[in-house]
C-alpha cells in the first residue's frame, strides 16, 4: 500500500474531532444516519472502537478483552473521552512493527496493517457520519478520501458482504471520489 497508513489513520482521527466537538446538546439524541444509532451511539461505536485498537494491537485476543468495552463508554464528557480514544488508537498503530503484528480480531487474525485500513475506514467515514447527522460540513479532505478508497477499493465485495455497511448506493458517471467511497459503503453525499 503507498500511503502510510498509522499517519492517515491519524489525520482522519483528527479530522473527525470538530465534527464530535460541534455535536450540541440537543443533538445527541438525535437519529443519526447509521440505521438505529442516534448520535451518540454512533460516536460511542467509534470511540470504543478506538478503544480497541492498543488491546488488539497490543496481542489480546476478544475473548480476553471481554466485555469492559461493551455499552456506552462516552461518560459525560464525549469529546474528552474522544479525544483519550484517539490518542490512545493512534499511539498503537504507531509502534514499531504493529503494521506486520497479527491481531484477532472478529474477523479472524489478520496484519495489523489490515486492521488499521479498517479503522482508518470507521474513523473517516463515521465522522462523514456525525458531521451528517448534525447538519454540519461533510466535505473530507480529498488526501484522506484517497487514502480510504485504496483501502476500500479492493475490498469491495469483503466490505459489501460483511453486513458491517449499508447496501452499495449507485453513483452516476463522474462523480468525485468522496461521494464513489461514500456510496460503496452504503452512504448517500
Amino acid at each position: 500500500m503507498a500511503v502510510n497508513l498509522p499517519e492517515v489513520h491519524a489525520r482522519a482521527l483528527d479530522v473527525t474531532r470538530p465534527y464530535v466537538a460541534a455535536i450540541t446538546g440537543d443533538q445527541w439524541g438525535r437519529d443519526s444516519v447509521c440505521e438505529g444509532w442516534d448520535v451518540r451511539e454512533l460516536v460511542n461505536h467509534l470511540v470504543s472502537g478506538n478503544f480497541w485498537v492498543p488491546e488488539l494491537v497490543g496481542g489480546k485476543t476478544i475473548e480476553e478483552v471481554g466485555d469492559r468495552l461493551d455499552g456506552d463508554v462516552l461518560g459525560a464528557d464525549p469529546l474528552a473521552t474522544y479525544d483519550a480514544s484517539a490518542k490512545v488508537a493512534a499511539a498503537a498503530f504507531e509502534e514499531a512493527g504493529a503494521m506486520d503484528r497479527p491481531v484477532a480480531v472478529s474477523y479472524g487474525p489478520v496484519p495489523g496493517s489490515v486492521y488499521c485500513g479498517h479503522r482508518l475506514i470507521d474513523a473517516l467515514v463515521h465522522g462523514w457520519d456525525i458531521s451528517e447527522s448534525t447538519g454540519q460540513d461533510t466535505n473530507l479532505p480529498l488526501d484522506l478520501v484517497e487514502a480510504c478508497w485504496e483501502v476500500v477499493e479492493p475490498q469491495l465485495a469483503e466490505l459489501g458482504g460483511s453486513g458491517a455497511f449499508g447496501t452499495r448506493v449507485t453513483v452516476p458517471d463522474g462523480a468525485d471520489l468522496q461521494t464513489k467511497l461514500l456510496a460503496a459503503l452504503g452512504r448517500r453525499g
